[in-house]
């Protein structure tokens, strides 16, 4: 890609140019700025806009909001506190929770909660936060593409609302720009899952009832023999509710989605009653239905020489465990310590960017794994949408690259799934245990030995992967300095460690 001839003449010249103002594009910005260098973020559309809500992690909303400075301003939103995750799932027909597990210390502070966010306030936060830290950002101002310099990207061309085509000048640029990214081909093809080949429809809610106590906030996620259904409480009377189904199954949505939409609600019971009170709402940004294909994928790789992706630019996972916001911010930490090492001198690039790259994908595949858990723990009966999902007949048998690509080309797909089997079933028996807590400290401990044993018992033999290292990263960037903390984390084939600042990288 070059410079077109109607761009600037005089291009202007930045450090950093940062493509999208999502939680990801934010994050980096906000921690690359915090640096002290010069970032222009560009944005194509006016914020607060419209984006799919979305149910947030304990890591999100207490470890890396708490590191941007944003905290205290979310603490004082109306979003809804979310104390656990609640499911209809697998055998049994009533709803199972599972306590947050990747934050211990704030047992004791009744912090181990999350949120259910309204994408459109929640993003808005994080970008007037990155204004405040410093960052230039542009709303309104679409990339049209990048320049290049021999091999490497040497900046973006953009077009603003007067219909000028600029050009900037920069050291790295930074794409979270999303599914419809302009700028990922240049790092490599797209490879899709062919285990998670879903469409989701969707649309709002006014009125519904919520959970009791101690569920209070919860969402759920419910199977039906055709999928699975979420329901989402973003703040008091606004609730997010979808279904999901298989894209083989693509034709029911050809009908009214009102009728098909009520008709996923009636096969959902515990849905369906929170529902009962409720009414559609029509009008505004809320008011249509939507149809989103949820197709997981992974680009071939997450960074050339001057360009690195972020969030669903270059990567996106199954909405079960809503996993985008965590996967996108921590991406953009991950970006901005490899950015800042090489602005610093003290890694080289390629050094630098295949430590994000390797976390990066430790935190896709971590998921992945808990997610097909899941999927493979759930009968609704043996066909369709549940039968084409199980480990020993997945999709993904069929699909080398995408395994390759989401183990860091340690595993084949015989291998991979081979270690998979019976991973369903053991879920359910620590589901089973779950249930059978009698109290709220029990219930944690099953939680979490349920989400470790669910990742150290089904790992290939091509060796170990770390238990949750992103979260244990960074809660040990957020709360670390408090428990006086010094040594990082350090799980690297590059021998490298989160600097002490936890902001960079610096050999171990």
């Amino acid at each position: 890609m070059t410079t077109p001839a109607s761009a600037s003449a005089h291009p202007e010249r930045f450090d950093v140019v940062v493509v999208g103002g999502g939680p990801g594009g934010s994050t980096a910005a906000t921690f690359i700025a915090m640096q002290g260098a010069r970032v222009l973020l560009l944005e194509a559309e006016r914020f607060p806009r419209y984006q799919i809500g979305e149910s947030l992690m304990v890591a999100t909303v207490q470890g890396l909001c708490k590191s941007l400075g944003v905290h205290e301003a979310l603490a004082e939103t109306s979003f809804v506190r979310k104390p656990s995750g609640v499911f209809r799932w697998g055998t049994g027909e009533d709803l199972w929770s599972l306590s947050f597990t990747q934050a211990q210390q704030l047992d004791a502070k009744a912090s181990n909660y999350a949120l259910h966010v309204e994408r459109a306030s929640f993003d808005q936060l994080l970008l007037d936060n990155a204004r405040r830290k410093g960052v230039d950002v542009r709303e309104g101002a679409s990339v049209e593409e990048a320049t290049l310099h021999g091999d490497r990207v040497s900046g973006v061309v953009y077009r603003g609302p007067d219909g000028e085509a600029r050009t900037i000048r920069a050291r790295f640029v930074v794409d979270a720009s999303g599914y419809s990214s302009r700028l990922f081909p240049l790092v490599g093809t797209r490879v899709f899952s062919k285990f998670f080949r879903n469409v989701a429809l969707f649309g709002y809610f006014e009125g519904a009832d919520r959970l009791p106590p101690p569920l209070h906030g919860g969402g759920i996620n419910e199977a039906f023999s055709d999928g699975w259904m979420w329901f989402l409480p973003l703040r008091d009377q606004l609730t997010s509710v979808g279904a999901v189904i298989g894209a083989e199954q693509a034709s029911l949505l050809q009908d009214d989605h009102a009728t098909t939409m009520q008709r996923f609600i009636e096969a959902c019971p515990q849905v369906a009653r929170l529902l009962g009170p409720s009414h559609r709402i029509t009008e505004g940004r809320y008011g249509r239905f939507r149809v989103r294909g949820d197709f997981s994928y992974t680009n071939q790789r997450f960074w050339r020489p001057g360009l690195v992706l972020v969030g669903d630019a270059a990567c996106f996972l199954d909405p079960l465990f809503t996993t985008g916001v965590h996967l996108s911010s921590y991406a953009g930490l991950l970006a901005a310590r490899s950015i800042n090492s090489v602005l610093r001198g003290t890694v080289e690039e390629d050094v630098a960017f295949d430590e994000f790259q390797y976390r990066y994908r430790l935190e896709l595949e971590l998921f992945y794994n808990y997610v097909i858990a899941l999927y493979d723990m759930n009968h609704c009966g043996d066909h369709g949408f549940w039968h084409s999902r199980k480990v020993e007949r997945c999709g993904e048998l069929q699909n080398p690259e995408f395994v390759r690509l989401l183990t860091g080309g340690r595993d084949e797909p015989d291998a991979y799934f081979r270690a998979k089997r019976g991973i369903g079933a053991r879920a359910q028996a620590l589901v089973d245990q779950v249930k059978r807590a009698a109290t709220p400290q029990e219930h944690i401990a099953c939680s979490r030995a349920m989400a470790e044993e669910l990742h150290f018992a089904f790992q290939p033999e091509s060796g170990p992967r770390p238990f949750h290292l992103g979260f244990e990263d960074i809660r040990e960037m957020s709360w670390g300095r408090e428990r006086g903390v010094t040594e990082a984390l350090v799980v690297s084939p590059h021998a490298l460690r989160p600097a002490d600042d936890w902001l960079a990288w610096q050999p171990a």
